[in-house]
């Protein structure tokens, strides 16, 4: 009971990934962060799936290449049975592909292998906060390929926007909170909730990682 109540005020993070030193480097570097804990491991993907849906934890840090079960395999299935886990991918491939499928099947970021361990715990506080990690090294190209894969319903979707709500939806996107949205645009927080609400519904969004995801594709968080 008393490893239980250790536990309540800690990320549970669970990793998954079939090189064991990494792992060990890994575990190592969370378990030593006050507010993280790593409650399992997994060497494959087919593990990694049947103990993440057991031991439901907050942030799973998965490999993509992995054997029985590739990572964007297992991301599939955690995004249609355990939507509220959140995925970071961990990666060697500098591919702009394996990101539009990451991102597609529902990761909320990717880090690459050969980055820093320090960035590894920075991804997974972001992810675990509701918000989407892009790897610095690859987040002009993913940039870039969204811009340039514009779906036809993505933009009948944009076009059916008001002026306020593309600027709302804009302005939550890069970070902004309500207060400051309402402060910006000169109306007051509660219409800014109002239109976050209405926006959600039309676009089908889950979460602000959603609203990341369209600026993204629309090409908003661009550095100038």
């Amino acid at each position: 009971m008393r490893g239980e109540a250790i536990l309540v005020n800690k990320l549970l993070i669970f990793l998954a990934d079939d090189h064991a030193i990494i792992r060990q480097g890994m575990k190592s570097l969370i378990d030593n962060q006050p507010d993280m804990h790593v409650i399992g491991e997994a060497d494959n993907g087919q593990s990694a799936w049947q103990n993440i849906k057991d031991l439901q934890p907050d942030v799973v840090v998965l490999d993509i290449s992995m054997p029985e079960l590739n990572g964007i395999q297992v991301t599939e299935r955690l995004k249609e049975e355990c939507p509220e886990v959140k995925v970071l991918a961990l990666t060697v491939h500098e591919d702009t592909g394996y990101v539009r499928q990451l991102l597609k099947v529902g990761a909320s970021g990717y880090v690459l292998k050969r980055a820093a361990l320090e960035e590894l715990i920075h991804a997974i506080r972001t992810v675990a906060a509701g918000d989407v990690y892009l790897d610095p090294k690859l987040t002009s190209l993913v940039v870039g390929s969204y811009i340039r894969k514009r779906s036809i319903k993505d933009e009948l979707l944009h076009n059916d926007l008001s002026r306020r709500e593309k600027e709302v939806l804009r302005l939550i996107a890069q970070g902004y909170s309500n207060k400051e949205v309402a402060a910006q645009l000169g109306i007051s927080v509660r219409t800014v909730e109002t239109y976050k609400v209405r926006l959600m519904e039309k676009l089908g969004f889950h979460s602000r990682a959603d609203i990341v995801r369209y600026a993204l594709h629309r090409g908003w968080l661009q550095s100038p």
